[in-house]
């Protein structure tokens, strides 16, 4: 019996769980030999234009996109492609066109594709134009906690951080499990000087779930300060060992070391909404700050200060 072909369904169903698995290259294989045999299907360009950004091969990437945009000048999810490559390539202003033009269709208040434009601009640093698409999919389904989300880090970007914390909190009020919203909301605490609720949040999320090694290493370092517990406490041994996996055999101290230099530089890399590690830190040029504790004490100082007066008197 000759072998049996698969469909061009069958191929973009392969290539997308090879996708999700990470392995791009394998869905690049299958997406390559499925366009050879179905040059018409255009899902299975948009596939390959996608594939081609995991790689960074933007140029391939505009071209798998291009292709699909000859077969259906409309397809939304090739525009949307389209424009994420242009954006990684520099050419915002065409990008913005394409986006428009699905924002302008019948596809206008698709969330996955208002989330995915939002995402794209916000990795390139245009926060007001990603806000702009976050909060249309934040009024268009109320009731995405990811559309909350996205909406508050646009917003914490571009200083506004009584609305981004306004915007995170009803996204974990939406869904109490968005481990990645309640670190960032916990990063954002931090910055603002309230430790204590700043560990509330930062405890929420269990170790194994905790993805930015800056968090995981907050949170041993809030509990040694307000809970007095030695390093070597039975009760950071999960906190630790999370740590580890995350950063491998790096050194906390170095970790320390790491932030306070990233802190004087004015860190600020500008990554995906997705990514946590995009919180600047206050350095000991800010003003003081006045750090009130549960307990009724109150320390005054710089963040180095404020940590040498709590740890005197833990």
């Amino acid at each position: 019996m000759p072998p049996r072909f698969l469909s061009s369904e069958e191929y973009d169903e392969h290539a997308h769980r090879l996708y999700h698995q990470g392995d791009f290259d394998g869905a690049l294989e299958v997406l390559k030999e499925a366009v050879s045999l179905y040059p018409e299907a255009i899902d299975l360009y948009v596939g390959l234009g996608y594939a081609r950004m995991a790689r960074e091969e933007f140029a391939w990437a505009r071209r798998a996109f291009e292709r699909a945009l000859l077969i259906d000048s409309r397809h939304e999810d090739a525009l949307v492609g389209l424009g994420e490559t242009l954006l990684r390539l520099g050419e915002h202003a065409r990008a913005q066109r394409l986006f428009q033009q699905v924002t302008k269709s019948s596809f206008g208040d698709d969330i996955e594709l208002l989330l995915t434009m939002g995402r794209a601009l916000y990795r390139e640093g245009l926060y007001g134009m990603a806000r702009d698409y976050f909060a249309r999919a934040a009024a268009a389904r109320p009731e995405s906690a990811d559309a909350a989300a996205s909406l508050g880090y646009a917003l914490h970007r571009l200083g506004n951080d009584v609305g981004a914390g306004r915007q995170i909190r009803r996204a974990l009020r939406l869904d109490p499990d968005l481990f990645e919203a309640r670190v960032y909301l916990g990063h954002i605490l931090y910055d603002r000087g309230e430790w204590e609720a700043t560990l509330r949040e930062f405890e929420r999320v269990p170790p194994v779930h905790h993805w930015d090694a800056l968090a995981v290493w907050r949170t041993i370092e809030l509990r040694q300060i307000l809970e007095g517990l030695d390093a070597g406490d039975r009760a950071l041994r999960a906190w630790w060992e999370r740590l580890e996996e995350l950063e491998g055999d790096h050194d906390p101290i170095d970790r320390l070391l790491a932030e306070i230099e990233a802190k004087a530089n004015g860190w600020d890399s500008g990554p995906d909404p997705s990514q946590l590690e995009l919180f600047p830190g206050g350095g000991d040029d800010d003003p003081p700050r006045v750090i009130r504790r549960g307990d009724g004490r109150t320390f005054r100082g710089s963040p180095t200060e404020i940590v040498r007066q709590m740890r005197d008197a833990a």
